[in-house]
């Protein structure tokens, strides 16, 4: 029983950590408009796995991944602001409906690993699972058993699952009711909001 509570606690957690709106999030909106429903999923999953990644370094208590993130902070956040501008710029460059039919043939495997690492370039993600994870009450205490971990782990990434399957469907849904200029301006909206979140990532890794 105890593991099942453990469990949906990381369920909560999961969907906690990837419900406020960032660059995973616009990439993942923009995937399932261009795309389609299950490339905006698959980037989902990438973004749910490097979430449960890190829920299992703040589980597990590993102090010592967790120092090695941070002592290397400025190198993953100068590859993510990089990726960031880079896929606002093609973004840009891609503004119409009918510019994007190459775009829509892409490797399922560069989304799920390109939005993988754009969320595991940001390790403040960890300062927030620990936040979550002591608000909740089980941040002291979860790392003294393994398989509560692994409960906590799985639910994590269940819960981020379940958003980013949620999301990706919703928008999915609205995908061919759109007209071909709102696709213009989309494109436009998103790249230049990840171009601004690379750029401050990258200046937030000068400072």
């Amino acid at each position: 029983m105890e593991y099942m509570f453990y469990f949906l606690e990381g369920i909560l957690v999961g969907i906690l950590i990837s419900i406020p709106v960032g660059p995973v999030g616009v990439l993942c909106i923009r995937r399932t408009l261009v795309q389609g429903t299950l490339f905006g999923f698959i980037s989902g999953l990438g973004a749910a796995t490097a979430d449960a990644l890190y829920g299992g370094i703040a589980a597990f208590g590993l102090t010592f991944v967790f120092d090695f993130l941070l002592q290397n902070q400025l190198f993953f956040q100068l590859v993510g602001g990089l990726l960031l501008v880079f896929m606002g710029i093609n973004a840009w460059i891609k503004p119409s409906r009918e510019d994007m039919t190459v775009e829509k043939k892409a490797s399922k495997a560069g989304a799920y690993w390109s939005v993988f690492f754009v969320t595991l370039a940001n390790p403040i993600t960890l300062l927030a699972f620990g936040g979550i994870l002591a608000g909740l009450g089980i941040g002291s205490t979860v790392h003294d058993s393994y398989l509560l971990n692994v409960s906590l782990i799985l639910g994590v990434f269940t819960g981020a699952t379940i958003w980013w399957s949620t999301l990706s469907y919703g928008v999915g849904r609205l995908r061919e009711r759109l007209p071909s200029m709102f696709f213009t301006w989309m494109n436009r909206i998103v790249g230049t909001v990840l171009i601004l979140f690379g750029i401050g990532m990258l200046s937030y890794s000068m400072i």
